[in-house]
């Protein structure tokens, strides 16, 4: 079943001051919702954006503005890819403010379906660096 969500906006990346994490903020509605709500979706640094960078798509070199450029658009793609999980897996299904910290620890099972899409989408995520960085 498709889901009714729709992401209104979303702002960032923004540094995490106490934890290796990039986060972003949605604002998302539903149409039985009155009002928009907020979630904020980390993306650990480590455990994930690495991890895809790194090991998926290996991806080496470059300067320091395109390697900048590179963390922002991996950063952003799992983000929402994570936010698409959190809504099948039922964590957006009330109306409230939701945090979706790093797929790790108590939500380690989530991994598994970001995982599988990094593998997927390797093949576009290299297109998309490629196109907008020239690496």
């Amino acid at each position: 079943m498709p889901s009714d969500l729709i992401v209104l906006n979303v702002v960032g990346p923004f540094r995490e001051p106490r934890e290796p994490a990039f986060s972003y903020d949605y604002s998302i509605q539903r149409p039985d919702w009155g009002t928009a709500q907020g979630v904020r979706v980390k993306v650990s640094i480590e455990l994930e954006l690495d991890y895809l960078k790194n090991s998926i798509l290996a991806i080496a070199g470059g300067s320091i503005g395109q390697q900048l450029r590179i963390n922002q658009i991996l950063s952003r793609a799992i983000s929402d890819k994570k936010l698409e999980i959190a809504d099948a897996d039922g964590l957006l299904a009330d109306r409230r403010d939701v945090m979706i910290g790093p797929f790790a620890d108590d939500s380690i099972s989530l991994f598994r379906l970001l995982d599988e899409w990094m593998k997927a989408e390797q093949a576009v995520l290299r297109k998309i660096i490629q196109d907008k960085t020239g690496l």
